[in-house]
């Protein structure tokens, strides 16, 4: 059925909502240049919709008079789920190299447009490597020279990184920042542990524990040096992808080494220093990488108390396997987290109606529905020759956001923009996820939440070949939306 007895009713609003639109564009691209601000037409609902012909459109709603209906979606803000923390896009060497080269006001309305919580697109969490990962310059670590008493922030970040977060920072003040190492500095690697051999390699190898406590005190003063120019790290992943030996900057770390340098050395180091900052352990594929002595990686740590007790949770990225694994580590452990922290596109299959439909489907709202306090993908900025990347890392991947190395200003906005703005315009950091119940129907996904100044949050996407009605319904206001075919649709309502 796909009758909806206000479609008459709202036309008007429709209407409007189209002659403001920012950006309309057929698919794959987009207008150069920043969008004008983002601003919601008048309306009793704050809403918008993208598709592979609008592009993040504001749309009108009027609430109905009565909640009865076929298609009506009960919100029940008195059972909640995990809160969130936020959602966003990392914030590589790459990335900030491609800000920087940027006319001044061009890169101001830029980052005003994606981090400003009011006028913008409000992203609330970021990721950044600890060092050098594949989107970098050059490959570093912070103590390259042998001895922890050389450790000291690269000149690549004082130059690059550091002025590009304390922008970020001047927009939107309570950014998270979640860092992580691609690799701790060649002295401290051996080529494996049976043999012990000395590794100088920033591909491979595995962390020497004759160094744990060196590795650890390399994490407390690079939180503490970054604390000192006025950047908070709210979490940091113990290892980037630790069962992929290949990435151009990588080590392997399976999960009994992370659980011994955990509770032998991070831990402590972090409980003597007052550190606060989250440890989260794993940071890979849902399917482990099909190694199966590493199955089930997180929970395998959990398992000892010695270790568990530092850890706040684990985070995945969707390169393998089904995102359904978060329901078994949530399962087993419930009283940990689980972050979302990696998803990347490219040349490989992109469409951005395809790619914005998986990845809201099974990234965003899949991980959501299953525990995910946070969603964040890979890379914030890349240029339009896919960088600056590193030789053995990714050549052909695309940014949530490409600009043109010819004259770093127009940009195209990619699906991962948009699957990001709909997320965190509407759900703001410290909302719970809540309970819903009603209209369900193939092709339709969605969430609910309550945020932090009790206005109602609802997140939606259309995955079908057909209009999809739906009936929100919070207990005291509803409202009908036809949802276009494959589209996302956001709502936010006191």
């Amino acid at each position: 059925m796909n009758t909806n007895p206000f479609k008459t009713g709202t036309f008007l609003f429709l209407l409007l909502s189209i002659l403001m639109t920012a950006s309309t564009c057929k698919d794959g691209g987009d207008r150069p240049g920043p969008l004008e601000p983002i601003t919601p037409v008048a309306s009793d609902v704050e809403a918008y919709m993208t598709s592979s012909t609008v592009r993040f459109r504001p749309v009108a709603i009027k609430f109905t008079e009565s909640p009865d209906s076929w298609y009506k979606i009960t919100l029940d803000a008195s059972r909640k789920y995990q809160q969130m923390d936020g959602f966003g896009a990392a914030i590589t060497g790459s990335t900030c190299y491609n800000l920087l080269k940027m006319k001044e006001a061009d890169r101001d309305s830029l980052l005003y447009e994606i981090f400003d919580p009011q006028k913008g697109m409000g992203y609330s969490y970021i990721r950044i490597s600890i060092g050098a990962s594949d989107f970098s310059l050059d490959e570093y670590t912070c103590c390259d020279e042998k001895g922890i008493e050389n450790f000291a922030l690269h000149e690549y970040d004082k130059r690059d990184l550091l002025p590009v977060l304390k922008q970020i920072l001047k927009i939107n003040p309570d950014i998270k920042i979640m860092a992580t190492p691609w690799t701790p500095p060649r002295w401290m690697k051996v080529d494996n542990l049976a043999s012990g051999k000395p590794y100088n390699s920033w591909t491979s190898g595995e962390l020497n524990p004759d160094y744990y406590n060196d590795y650890a005190e390399y994490f407390v003063r690079y939180i503490k040096a970054m604390e000192a120019e006025g950047i908070n790290i709210t979490s940091i992943t113990v290892q980037n992808e630790p069962l992929n030996r290949g990435n151009s900057v990588s080590l392997y770390m399976g999960w009994e080494h992370q659980r011994d340098f955990i509770r032998q050395a991070l831990g402590p180091a972090f409980e003597k220093n007052g550190i606060k900052t989250g440890i989260i352990v794993f940071d890979h594929n849902f399917n482990y990488d099909d190694i199966v002595s590493q199955k089930g990686y997180p929970m395998k740590i959990y398992a000892f108390d010695d270790a568990a007790k530092y850890i706040d949770g684990a985070a995945y990225h969707a390169y393998g396997g089904s995102v359904a694994e978060l329901d078994n580590v949530h399962n087993s452990f419930p009283d940990k987290n689980i972050y979302f922290t990696e998803q990347s596109i490219g040349e490989w299959n992109y469409t951005f109606e395809g790619d914005l439909m998986w990845n809201m489907r099974e990234v965003c709202l899949g991980s959501i529905n299953r525990w995910s306090k946070a969603v964040i993908m890979w890379n914030l900025l890349l240029d339009d020759k896919h960088g600056p990347n590193r030789p053995g890392g990714c050549t052909n991947c695309f940014g949530a956001i490409d600009i043109s190395s010819a004259d770093y200003k127009s940009v195209k906005r990619n699906s991962h923009y948009y699957t990001m703005s709909h997320l965190s315009k509407v759900i703001k950091p410290g909302a719970y996820r809540i309970m819903t119940t009603g209209y369900d129907t193939d092709g339709l996904y969605y969430s609910a939440f309550i945020n932090p100044d009790g206005s109602y949050a609802l997140v939606a996407l259309n995955d079908s070949n057909m209009i999809i009605n739906i009936g929100p319904y919070d207990g005291k206001h509803s409202f009908l939306y036809e949802i276009p075919a494959k589209s996302v649709v956001s709502f936010r309502w006191k």
